[in-house]
């Protein structure tokens, strides 16, 4: 990414609320309830006058759904890239998620250990960079412009913390993402600045 201006502007979204096709851990993608298509539709009003270009999701389910009830609004299409995903489960596929399989890990992300890896699963440094590889191509494809990004709060929390010269990365940690929450990101030829965090100014 290079001499990217400063107005390339991601608005990078967490998916609406969604329900699952089990209560056990997997990486299916789930699909948006009634409550998180009316989430989305709230975002795309809030979005009305942004002059978004076009919409990026991550691949699961719940991302497009989202990415799709918001792009029909604002009259764009949407692209759908996996590096947006989620992080994966891991060995902890097919269990309850109780305790919490990932926050031993996700602990030592925010405390900016990046090797720590999810067992049988991606370590920060692989999340970031897939996460970091997309949207340097979205910028690289929009620049001077305004696109809206769906993706999903574990790694949004984490990717963005890390990518945004502004930003510390235990940022998140007592910021949890909310349902349709956005972080609006800068692209200049330095990198990534965080101007805002669901909503509150940075």
């Amino acid at each position: 990414m290079t001499d990217l201006p400063r107005t390339t502007r991601l608005l990078v979204a967490r998916h609406g609320e969604a329900a699952y096709e089990s209560d056990l851990l997997s990486d299916a993608g789930g699909w948006l309830t009634p409550l998180g298509r009316e989430q989305a539709r709230g975002l795309a009003a809030s979005l009305a006058d942004e002059q978004v270009t076009r919409v990026w999701t991550s691949d699961m389910a719940r991302a497009v759904q989202t990415g799709e009830v918001v792009a029909g609004p604002l009259g764009v299409d949407v692209v759908v890239r996996t590096g947006l995903r989620e992080f994966g489960v891991g060995d902890a596929a097919g269990t309850t998620g109780v305790p919490d399989p990932f926050a031993a890990t996700f602990a030592s992300w925010l405390d900016g250990d990046l090797a720590a890896r999810i067992p049988g699963g991606e370590s920060g440094e692989d999340v970031v960079a897939r996460y970091r590889t997309v949207l340097e191509e979205i910028a690289d494809a929009h620049r001077g412009e305004t696109v809206l990004v769906v993706s999903h709060g574990g790694v949004m929390c984490l990717a963005l913390s890390v990518l945004a010269a502004n930003l510390a990365v235990s940022h998140s940690r007592d910021l949890p993402m909310p349902n349709c929450g956005v972080v609006v990101m800068e692209a200049d030829a330095g990198g990534w600045v965080a101007r805002s965090w669901a909503g509150q100014d940075l």
